[in-house]
């Protein structure tokens, strides 16, 4: 990998935008609406780049953070399985098992503020300041130090959009939308005057705008499609002011980054993948209504969990396992060459079954999923337990791509980049 012009400044600045995917963001760029990245994409150089696997923002960030897999990070999800049960939890920043970013930044005594960054909640210990992101639920914990917390109440700060209000109607949403990108701004106005030699501000209002709005992106008739542009045409123009502004302090772009974490498309059908194991025999439930994989039945072979991660029910690793250790390899091909020649009406449904060995390397390897299933564009995986039928729909529009996420720097890094390269490319600043 080319190593990046010396900053020698000593100071690096991220830009996150949260499920922005490389085609949009090339798209806006060249239409005019987001002039501010035409000209940085002529100046420096966008990369097209792959997600985690799964491709959530838990998993995706927390890549990014620390430069590693989650074989060495530990978070395979926004859930994970409770030790030998099928009940699942919730993992948190305090189960993240490698150094960050600007942990390691403190260790040398430089200072970060880090601005929404999604799954660092509860907020931790920094040298400098750390403002969680989602899934953080409520401010008191999701800020370090905490006698910063004030101020952020007295900005009207909110870490995400209310998803329940947002459901009701693209009014609502784009209230919310624009109510949370308030007292960020605000937040970023009064930090970066702050002492700092690393700063990250994350916007996730993107995600949230195209898993329910996608079509107002795709359709020029859509009621909310001018809106859609402008909410872009107004993250153009603050990263325009953070770029003027970094530059101002350190005379150069060396050292200034923009990525997203995931891609995004619209949905065509969503796909149950528990659905699909119970009708190819792979599963079994003991109630016809089951409530949660705690439901299992222990002639089971295998389960999703969401969104598109498979287990084996290995003995020894489950309560109820009947999968020997030895059979493991012949299953996975199994299940794997069936579920690549899945079709909805004459359409191949999934792209690639991924083995996890080809995603995950490191000391906790052994906790993830045996199989991560990526859909074709459109075909949206999920782990229901409840869903009967193999498709179906649900009120989103958009769903989360994996190898088209991006990453804008001042060189050019080539290509079959991955999120994990970002943390040692942004590291060589200092």
């Amino acid at each position: 990998m080319p190593v990046p012009k010396r900053n020698k400044a000593g100071r690096a600045c991220v830009i996150g935008l949260d499920g922005v995917p490389y085609g949009m963001i090339v798209d806006l760029a060249r239409r005019g609406i987001m002039s501010t990245m035409a000209r940085l994409m002529d100046i420096g150089k966008i990369h097209q780049m792959r997600a985690s696997l799964p491709e959530v923002s838990s998993v995706s960030w927390t890549d990014f953070m620390t430069g590693t897999d989650a074989g060495t990070h530990g978070i395979f999800g926004f859930t994970d399985f409770k030790p030998k049960s099928y009940g699942v939890r919730f993992p948190n920043f305090l189960d993240v098992k490698a150094p960050t970013i600007w942990e390691r930044l403190g260790a040398k005594g430089k200072s970060s503020i880090v601005i929404n960054q999604p799954s660092t909640y509860p907020a931790r210990k920094i040298e400098g300041v750390l403002i969680s992101g989602f899934v953080a639920l409520e401010l008191a914990k999701a800020v370090w130090p905490m006698t910063y917390r004030a101020a952020l109440e007295q900005m009207g700060y909110q870490i995400d959009v209310d998803i329940v209000k947002a459901r009701e109607s693209p009014e609502v949403l784009w209230q919310e939308l624009n109510k949370t990108m308030a007292g960020r701004q605000k937040a970023l106005n009064y930090f970066w005057e702050e002492p700092w030699d690393y700063f990250e501000f994350v916007i996730t209002g993107t995600d949230r705008l195209h898993h329910f709005l996608w079509r107002a992106y795709e359709d020029p008739s859509h009621p909310s499609h001018q809106s859609f542009l402008d909410f872009y045409r107004h993250i153009d123009r603050l990263i325009g002011k953070i770029f003027a502004a970094y530059h101002k302090l350190t005379n150069t772009h060396a050292g200034f980054y923009i990525l997203s974490d995931h891609g995004f498309t619209g949905i065509d059908q969503e796909v149950y993948l528990n659905a699909w194991l119970e009708k190819n025999g792979y599963l079994r439930f003991l109630k016809p209504a089951p409530e949660s994989l705690e439901d299992i039945h222990a002639r089971t072979r295998a389960f999703a969990l969401d969104p598109n991660r498979i287990y084996l029910n290995l003995k020894n690793r489950f309560p109820k396992g009947t999968v020997e250790r030895s059979a493991r390899r012949a299953l996975r091909e199994e299940i794997a060459g069936k579920l690549e020649k899945l079709e909805y009406q004459g359409r191949r449904v999934v792209r690639k079954v991924f083995f996890a060995e080809e995603i995950y390397s490191g000391p906790l390897a052994s906790k993830g999923p045996d199989l991560v299933v990526v859909g074709e564009p459109g075909f949206d995986m999920k782990g229901s337990v409840r869903k009967k039928e193999v498709f179906g729909r649900s009120g989103l529009q958009g769903m989360h791509t994996w190898d088209d996420a991006f990453f804008w720097a001042a060189d050019d890094f080539g290509d079959g980049l991955r999120i994990a390269d970002v943390a040692p490319i942004v590291l060589k600043n200092f």
